[in-house]
């Protein structure tokens, strides 16, 4: 299985980290979040277009892909 890490800027708290979480949930896709670590760990064949629309519609950036 393979196992993208996107490096998140913006989010303030873990609530942000869980939100970003259900949002990819939303969409179909698995993913783990990490407030402390600032990653976000997508699993599967996942859209990378799709995850990065996904984190710049919930306010976030992405430092390194």
């Amino acid at each position: 299985m393979t196992k993208m890490t996107y490096q998140i800027k913006g989010m303030h708290c873990a609530s942000c980290a869980s939100m970003l979480e259900l949002d990819m949930e939303d969409a179909g896709i698995k993913a783990s979040c990490s407030y402390a670590k600032e990653t976000l760990e997508v699993e599967g064949e996942a859209d990378k277009k799709k995850v990065v629309e996904i984190i710049t519609k919930s306010g976030y950036s992405i430092l390194s892909d």
